[in-house]
């Protein structure tokens, strides 16, 4: 089966104007050349980027000195990870556009170029198998120029972000949304049910229910970065599945003692953005969770500022830990452990919820703990953690019958 049969073709240049069978268009020499490519796109990334995060851009030209005050509090106000994916999916676009048809990505996208996009990174069926549309010599450029991870079709996933953010600047811009067209809407929806047909789920993070997760906590040893790591990772699953942007925010002001532990005032979140005074923002720390964190603060003799820090050499307490290093951390103590599957920080959070719907928790107790807004979101992992334990599903044993 040939499972990546890269055709070796490029769109017109214009495609708003193509017609007839596709052909290479001219383009700089240096479009294939890998990272030499990349501060030019840089520049339209962080263009189109800028305009999609101050949308008030308009309104702030008659503001005068003021104006960066605005600009300095727009910025606080939003999220780190938010404006990286933004310009991480506008730097893509803007390399793939380049090396495809030769000259800058410009808006409004025609809707052709959208759906070569979409062919370009996205599998359809052949009769030998399956194969996507991107040239071989545009993907390696790609990845030689830091814009893609490796070479192949993306994920659907990965398309649906890539179109969304593309969208996003569209509308920010006040400009006619090509991902709104109903050629791009009905190839999506077929898309979809597609890669349902094949059996393509979406792709997620295996849980990290008890049994894992007491599997990592047994390669943390009693060093300094292992009593971290621990209180990390109970932290972070005992107060209801926390996101590690919320634990890197922990710190010795919103976390306090108290008889039974500590208490995590969460005050800002991604379902609170603006810090309203909710019942569900006390996250408690207890048992197990407390003993570890308690077992860090002494022997980082943390007192002030962030909980969870750096350690360098010689046992060295450096800063607070961003939300990266946590990533990296949950998926360096699965490996130490020989867990099988894929681990990252996210798989605490919904570990907990399976946990807890395994072990037969009320929806409502566990949204009050991981601060869900919807409950959309959080009913499949709490389903998943429960199917096992369903009476239906063992109404042929002896014990069920007895019941």
């Amino acid at each position: 089966m040939n499972k990546y049969n890269n055709r070796q073709h490029r769109p017109d240049s214009h495609p708003e104007q193509a017609s007839g069978a596709l052909q290479r268009p001219p383009r700089r020499a240096a479009a294939l050349a890998g990272p030499a490519a990349a501060p030019a796109v840089d520049s339209v990334a962080d263009s189109v980027a800028d305009s999609m995060t101050d949308p008030v851009a308009d309104a702030l030209r008659g503001l005068g000195d003021s104006a960066a005050s605005v600009q300095s509090l727009l910025r606080e106000g939003s999220s780190d990870n938010t404006l990286a994916s933004y310009r991480s999916a506008i730097r893509y676009w803007g390399a793939w556009h380049d090396l495809r048809y030769g000259h800058a990505l410009q808006l409004p996208v025609p809707v052709k170029v959208i759906l070569q996009f979409i062919a370009d990174h996205l599998e359809h069926a052949t009769a030998t198998g399956t194969a996507h549309d991107l040239p071989a010599d545009v993907d390696q450029a790609l990845v030689a120029a830091g814009v893609k991870r490796a070479p192949g079709p993306f994920k659907l996933a990965t398309v649906q972000h890539r179109l969304a953010v593309l969208s996003e600047a569209h509308e920010t811009q006040g400009l006619p949304n090509p991902c709104h067209s109903r050629a791009v809407q009905l190839l999506m929806s077929r898309t979809r049910s597609a890669y349902a047909r094949r059996g393509v789920r979406p792709g997620r993070k295996d849980a990290l229910t008890r049994e894992p997760l007491e599997q990592i906590l047994a390669t943390c040893d009693d060093s300094l970065i292992g009593k971290r790591d621990r209180a990390l990772l109970l932290f972070a699953w005992a107060s209801g599945g926390r996101r590690r942007s919320e634990v890197v925010r922990a710190t010795m002001e919103n976390t306090r003692r108290t008889p039974e532990g500590f208490l995590y005032v969460l005050a800002h979140s991604k379902t609170n953005q603006e810090g309203a005074d909710r019942a569900d923002m006390y996250k408690p720390i207890v048992g197990r969770a407390a003993a570890a964190l308690d077992a860090w603060l002494q022997a980082a003799a943390i007192t002030e500022g962030a909980l969870f820090r750096r350690v360098r050499r010689g046992g060295v307490v450096g800063g607070a830990l961003g939300a990266e290093a946590v990533r990296r951390m949950v998926k360096d103590r699965a490996a130490r452990a020989g867990l099988d599957g894929d681990y990252a920080a996210h798989s605490l959070r919904s570990g907990f919820v399976t946990e807890a719907g395994r072990q037969g928790l009320a929806l409502g107790e566990i949204m009050a703990m991981t601060g869900h807004a919807s409950v959309v979101s959080v009913v499949g992992y709490h389903r998943a953690g429960a199917a096992l334990s369903a009476r239906g599903a063992r109404l042929l044993d002896d014990d069920a019958a007895d019941a």
